[in-house]
């Protein structure tokens, strides 16, 4: 994508920073300053829909404590001590169910969204943006985010009466480690998806700080088939294991002996189709589970003979300006016009450039579409 008559620098910093200003003005004025940002900021109604009849809640998965006879069991850190004691759960307590209209008509494109409980304010900003739930170009897009529990009882509290205000998401009794429970989520959605949700034609799967464009997610979705083979990210190949104990994705060989991972796509945002979720569900079933969500995926796509693909849209590493020459900020519209996601953002940011994108009156210059 290139902007060759961009916006100059000082121009559309000036525009983000009124933009930003009227945002706090609107938050700490009276209603009738800025009625409709009020308006998309305010809290929503608790719903009032009936209670879904759940099934038998499974019972507590207990740690499999034959783990502890591993090499350096002791010597490893938290996080694996207790992937390995409890990689064998598969089943949660389903605490909290979407309304049952949620996928009542067909769904074109599902944005499934991962979130801790307490990150409140990141998915009212999702809702509130690029996660709105809205027709685009003809078809439905839906929304659901996907929550965990808190082990804390003053900060479950506290949580629990902010999620008592929201309707859009499924709730499981996970175990309370972040670094898989975002696995656990990838498996136990899969499985909900299977009986509830199964005329979605597309799924986003994304954490709550990306900026996803969705109508071009749209747009470039309309000319594939959602009963072929369709998963697109950020590619990463040619990686394996990171064995330093300190380093946020160390797996050592007592979970994984191999030195090379299969190709999978960055976490933070993948495009994929309702044939793909259910090749990946067949896989999940028939593989141990592992400790890294993303590279988890890629090993259920190799089972199934299956192979991610890159997308130049989709910026999990987040976007460079492409040119120092330009003095242009990386947080230039401009740049994200065309795009179809970008990891990762502030939710104040999240509401500029969703607000920048959709003013009539943003020039940019000539453009290569990349959707």
């Amino acid at each position: 994508m290139r902007c060759s008559h961009p916006l100059r620098k000082e121009a559309g910093l000036a525009l983000l920073l009124a933009t930003f200003t009227l945002l706090l003005l609107c938050l700490h004025r009276s209603p009738p300053t800025c009625p409709h940002l009020k308006e998309q900021l305010r809290a929503p109604k608790a719903p009032d829909w009936p209670s879904p009849h759940f099934r038998t809640p499974p019972a507590p998965c207990r740690p499999n404590t034959s783990m502890t006879s591993l090499p350096n069991f002791a010597g490893q850190p938290r996080h694996i001590r207790d992937f390995l004691l409890y990689k064998h759960c598969r089943d949660f307590a389903l605490l909290q169910e979407v309304p049952p209209d949620k996928c009542a008509d067909p769904v074109f494109l599902l944005l499934v969204i991962k979130s801790s409980p307490s990150n409140y304010e990141r998915r009212e900003l999702v809702r509130r943006t690029w996660g709105r739930e809205r027709q685009i170009l003809g078809v439905q897009l839906r929304r659901l985010f996907l929550v965990g529990t808190d082990s804390n009882p003053l900060e479950a509290r506290k949580v629990n009466r902010l999620l008592a205000m929201e309707a859009d998401f499924a709730r499981w009794e996970t175990l309370d480690r972040a670094r898989f429970v975002s696995l656990f989520w990838s498996v136990l959605f899969l499985q909900w998806q299977k009986t509830r949700c199964t005329n979605a034609s597309f799924l986003l799967n994304g954490d709550d700080d990306v900026f996803a464009h969705t109508d071009n997610m749209v747009a470039y979705l309309q000319s594939h088939n959602p009963d072929q083979h369709l998963f697109v990210g950020h590619l990463i190949h040619n990686v394996g294991p990171i064995r330093i104990p300190w380093s946020k994705y160390y797996v050592p060989k007592v979970v994984m002996e191999e030195e090379h991972y299969p190709p999978y796509c960055g976490g933070g945002g993948f495009l994929l189709s309702r044939f793909t979720a259910a090749a990946l569900r067949h896989a999940s079933h028939a593989l141990d589970l592992f400790p890294i969500d993303d590279v988890f995926l890629g090993m259920c796509l190799k089972q199934e003979g299956l192979e991610p693909a890159s997308h130049s849209g989709i910026r999990t590493a987040g976007v460079q300006s492409p040119s120092s020459r330009l003095r242009l900020s990386s947080f230039d519209p401009c740049f994200y016009r065309e795009l179809l996601l970008v990891h990762r953002f502030l939710p104040y940011e999240m509401l500029l450039m969703w607000d920048a994108l959709n003013q009539p009156n943003l020039t940019c210059g000539r453009q290569s579409q990349v959707y």
